[in-house]
């Protein structure tokens, strides 16, 4: 069975990062993983010893984690979104939704759609029983919600309730949208959007409607994963990364998972909040030392306030809370990438 990690939580948090230093970790320990990863930077990808990933996985340099290995692979949204289709829809079919710019346009940009198609490509990889793990680093959208919401919009989009709405009950033919005496909105929408514009939107809906019973089975069978899946929600001590945590947990209503853990990313050492109160040694000028020992109860009372967000978080959300220390400069290396997650003790705690 191949297992699955999902790293959740607010763009800016290091997700990718962590997502990146969990897979060497995993791969270190022997078993053949794989990164799905959004957009890494190019330190990070320096880090991994690639030039740049794509949608098919790339395995990274293994000399150093012995015969499994590690690959990493970088979401295309709109890939993702075509192999679907080929997928899913029939051939003529297929053909006319590639050509509509609606369905490039929510491909493309809606972060609903990006968070499907994740969601899809994390499928197949489960499926393809290619690897022992799978590690997914979400879509920052909605701070990660979205990534596990996202079977069931998709399911609703192609269920044809807008066009049930506009249309009536009944999958209509494709002349009959045209009878504008049927709905007064579309009488309003031709006149705003237009005849072949109109023509498009009806295209690109009456084409979705007809793909509805394979992904509401598709749908299904990921939110499936999700729920096996052990979530994990990353986040920092700034104030917007814990306002999206707490929001995270606020929304699981009505979503079946339940977080293993919360990663503390960039955490200052709590050591340092005892150095505030020791002497300073060899500096003579009293302005200096003056500013020095300021400087040191800045950095405590920051080390203070991040161990207290910590702990509360942890107590609300009944969760494990390992933190991630804070590193300059950033990990060079896939040693240092793993060793800066191992450090927190959460691999050896979920088995990995």
């Amino acid at each position: 069975m191949t297992r699955t990690i999902i790293i959740a939580g607010a763009g800016g948090v290091g997700k990718t990062t962590l997502s990146a230093a969990l897979g060497a970790a995993i791969a270190l320990g022997g078993k053949r993983t794989l990164v799905l990863t959004i957009d890494p930077a190019k330190r990070l990808a320096d880090a991994l010893g690639v030039s740049e990933l794509t949608d098919t996985p790339t395995e990274i340099p293994t000399q150093t984690y012995g015969p499994h290995g590690m690959w990493a692979a970088m979401l295309d949204a709109s890939a993702s979104w075509e192999a679907i289709i080929h997928r899913y829809a029939d051939p003529e079919v297929g053909a006319r939704l590639l050509a509509n710019p609606y369905f490039r346009a929510i491909a493309d940009r809606f972060p609903a759609a990006q968070s499907y198609a994740a969601g899809e490509r994390m499928a197949e990889y489960i499926e393809s029983k290619q690897f022992d793990v799978v590690v997914v680093d979400t879509p920052p959208s909605g701070g990660g919600i979205d990534f596990f919401r996202a079977p069931a919009m998709a399911n609703d989009l192609i269920s044809g309730k807008l066009l049930k709405w506009l249309t009536g009950a009944n999958l209509p033919g494709r002349g009959f949208i045209y009878r504008f005496t049927a709905k007064p909105i579309l009488r309003i929408a031709d006149a705003v959007l237009g005849g072949p514009m109109l023509s498009e939107v009806t295209d690109f809906l009456l084409d979705i409607r007809t793909m509805y019973d394979t992904i509401s089975v598709r749908s299904r069978t990921i939110e499936g994963y999700l729920k096996e899946a052990t979530t994990l929600v990353a986040t920092t001590a700034d104030p917007t990364p814990i306002h999206e945590t707490r929001r995270f947990f606020s929304e699981l209503d009505g979503i079946d998972i339940d977080p293993a853990a919360i990663i503390f990313n960039r955490k200052l050492p709590e050591s340092w909040i005892s150095q505030a109160n020791k002497p300073i040694r060899g500096v003579q000028d009293p302005a200096l030392r003056a500013k020095a020992k300021a400087n040191l109860r800045a950095w405590a009372a920051e080390a203070r306030r991040q161990a207290d967000a910590a702990d509360e978080m942890s107590a609300r959300f009944h969760v494990p809370l390992y933190s991630v220390a804070w590193t300059t400069p950033a990990p060079q290396s896939m040693e240092e990438l793993a060793t800066l997650i191992t450090d927190s003790g959460i691999v050896a705690d979920l088995g990995l």
